[in-house]
């Protein structure tokens, strides 16, 4: 074994019995873990929780008791086994069953993400948390009262908030903390294209896969909005576009040919009761109202996307062929969408190759945080 072989083992372990020893710590309110990233992220920004705190959090995360009807849980729609997403639907389904508006997002290393959901409308993670808990057709709790009071009657909380939060019950600041601080312990970067870029192991990457990123920084332009750095790949640009992806045009007049020669002309109202009846997700610009932001969503990272399919804001896109084909026709029919955009002429081998390096991009981390997720 080389020298800079041994080094990467000892990173990866040291990775993986921090998170074994987080999913093991019960109560205790030990010292924060390292705030030393995987290969390929930049530093954890802010300052590391404890494990009791993340631990805790785990706990409310898997938790149906904290749905009003005690049948939803956080990883209902951010399944471990899934890429900590859902693989089952393109909407995410709530409460009784309800389709809700949009996909469920992965929250594997949500921690480096600056502006939560698709459109960025929370700006932290202890916020974010309450959105799912209070939404009438996720969780659907009428308060965040009512959950406070809900996990003071659990006896198997007695004493956790405190001894987890130097005192301090349940509340609304120390049940975001919680799941803030699980959700930041889901961290799964070390895949095989850091070990190639940033760990110096070129033999990390296949050929097709080698080939794969010079089309992702060169002529697919995937990096123009999915960044990769010289000492740390984010894959994204923590920005907003519109795409075109899911926008449906309303009704317009459609020419139905009926026979050699002859053809009749469907107008819009005749054509209305066809159209797709959900309006328009305007993404953005719910939350800025700046016309700009019309149809604009956020960047999401590419960081273990092979696990996280169907993609997209709501889902339409079910396979990673399916997206390089989207933006190799230059996105979706859509006024005012990303100048970034434009049809690309990948030929079919070259699509292949694109989608062989977005394989690559699996962390070697995903079983060990499966494995710390399921723990009794």
């Amino acid at each position: 074994m080389t020298a800079r072989a041994a080094a990467r083992f000892v990173v990866t372990a040291l990775v993986v019995l921090a998170i074994a020893g987080m999913a093991a710590c019960g109560d205790r309110h030990d010292a924060p873990p390292p705030p030393a990233a995987a290969l390929g992220l930049p530093p954890l920004p802010g300052v590391p929780p404890s494990a009791a705190q993340a631990e805790l959090g785990r706990q409310l995360f898997f938790d149906r008791r904290l749905s009003f009807n005690g049948t939803m849980s956080c990883a209902m729609c951010h399944v471990p086994e899934e890429g900590f997403a859902s693989n089952a639907s393109r909407l995410a389904v709530g409460i009784e069953g309800r389709s809700l508006r949009r996909n469920a997002p992965t929250v594997l290393n949500v921690a480096w993400v600056r502006e939560l959901f698709h459109d960025g409308r929370e700006p932290s993670l202890e916020a974010q948390a309450w959105s799912p808990l209070l939404h009438p057709h996720e969780m659907a709790n009428p308060s965040p009262g009512h959950v406070i009071e809900r996990l003071r009657a659990l006896p198997d909380y007695a004493g956790r908030f405190e001894r987890a939060f130097d005192g301090r019950g349940p509340s609304m600041d120390t049940v975001g903390a919680a799941l803030a601080a699980y959700e930041r312990s889901l961290v799964a970067a070390d895949s095989r294209f850091d070990r190639w870029r940033y760990g110096g192991d070129a033999q990390a990457l296949t050929p097709l896969e080698q080939r794969g990123f010079a089309l992702f920084t060169g002529a697919a332009r995937c990096a123009a909005c999915h960044r990769v750095g010289e000492r740390d790949a984010p894959f994204t640009d923590h920005r907003y576009h519109a795409t075109g992806v899911g926008f449906v045009p309303g009704p317009a007049r459609l020419v139905v040919p009926l026979a050699p020669g002859v053809q009749t002309v469907l107008e819009a109202g005749a054509l209305a009761p066809f159209a797709d009846p959900r309006p328009p997700d305007l993404g953005r610009f719910e939350v800025t109202l700046d016309p700009a932001d019309r149809h604009a969503f956020r960047t999401p990272s590419l960081r273990n996307v092979a696990r996280t399919a169907p993609y997209m804001h709501d889902g339409s896109l079910a396979t990673l062929d399916d997206v390089v084909d989207f933006y190799n026709r230059g996105g979706g029919d859509l006024e005012g969408k990303s100048p970034l955009l434009a049809p690309l002429g990948l030929a079919g081998d070259d699509k292949r190759a694109l989608v062989a390096f977005l394989r690559a991009l699996d962390s070697a981390a995903l079983p060990a945080l499966v494995a710390a997720a399921r723990a009794p």
